[in-house]
Parts: structure tokens; sequence; C-alpha cells
């Protein structure tokens, strides 16, 4: 990943830094699924560079990253962020500061924690009732988790979810995809600066 763009997202006393987590990072994720490859992978990455930040745990900044700059460029930020404009600001497509130190591999984490979602899928895999299901999960108590998140709305099924977010440090540069989260599929990393 050899260029980039911060969006920095500016809350202000009436609408807080979540809400506007929620609503950049569905557009930028909306954007992403519209600009998939032919495996359904996405080209551009994504960066949290204040992640861990005391006040807000993603912080309040979100950075694209791509290997070209002409595949930020087609990504076109500034259009999908059009109506987020008074809570954002994006910057220019910057290259990529070399020597790079340090890499960063940003994978979303899922927990089980919606009895109704589990529930669901075991009917489907055990051939049971929804209410067998259901009553095989009385009394379970789902994962907790302290890693930060952003709400997202699931626009395929109508649904609301936590979409958590894991980092991992190194110093190796690990090759790989990205999912429509810009998130890594599996091992790869970025440029963390």
């Amino acid at each position: 990943m050899k260029y980039y763009l911060d969006i920095t997202l500016l809350p202000d006393a009436e609408v807080n830094l979540g809400f506007i987590w929620k609503n950049v990072y569905q557009q930028i994720h909306i954007a992403l699924v519209d600009n998939k490859t032919a495996n359904g992978s996405s080209a551009i990455a994504v960066s949290f560079p204040e992640y861990g930040n005391k006040k807000y745990p993603l912080g309040a900044k979100l950075r694209l990253l791509a290997k070209t700059e002409e595949q930020l460029n087609k990504l076109d930020a500034p259009k999908w962020l059009n109506r987020l404009t008074d809570y954002s600001h994006i910057t220019s497509i910057k290259e990529v500061s070399l020597p790079v130190e340090r890499f960063v591999c940003f994978k979303r984490q899922q927990f089980n924690t919606n009895i109704e979602r589990l529930a669901r899928r075991r009917v489907k895999r055990k051939s049971e009732t929804l209410e067998q299901a259901l009553k095989y999960y009385k009394g379970f108590e789902g994962e907790e988790s302290t890693l930060p998140f952003v709400n997202m709305q699931s626009l395929t099924e109508d649904k609301k979810f936590q979409l958590f977010v894991n980092k991992c440090l190194t110093d190796k540069s690990v090759s790989g995809e990205f999912n429509c989260y810009g998130l890594s599929k599996d091992q790869a990393t970025i440029p963390w600066f």
C-alpha cells in the first residue's frame, strides 16, 4: 500500500463521534462494495491511526490505503461522504513515506453474542425447529469484548450489528486480501504510521 488519504471525523455538541463513525464507515463500506474486485475483495484497505484512544477507542481518524493513486481516485471518497461534509474532512491523496518500519493488521473479530442468530444457524445445521434451538441456548451468556467497534446497519438483512476491530502490530509486511469493510481477510498488513 503506497498511497493514502485521511478522513478526520468532526464531532460537535449536537452530534457525537459514535454517530459520525456509524455514518462515515457505512458510506465507506458501500463505496468499497461498489468498487470491489472481480473476486469480491477490496483493493482499498482501512486503518485506524488513533486506535486505542482513551476518549474514543477508534479515535477520530480513518485512513484509506491503496497500492495506486488511481484506486483511491476511482473510489471517490468525497462523493460517498458528500452528505457528511459538516462532520468529516478528507485530505488529498498522499504517498506513504518510506521507509516503513511497522505494519499493522486490522481484522474483523466476531463474537457469539446474538442468541437469535445462533438459534437460526442451529436450525439450519441440526434440522431443529426455532423453538428447539432457542431452548438449547436458554441461559447462554454471550461473549463480551473490550475491542473497539463501529455500529453498522446491514442493508441486505435490515439488521444492526457491531463491527469489532482487532489490531495486531508487526515488523513484517504480509500481502493478502481485504474484505469490503477494508479489513484483512487473513493476515494482510498495511503500513502503520
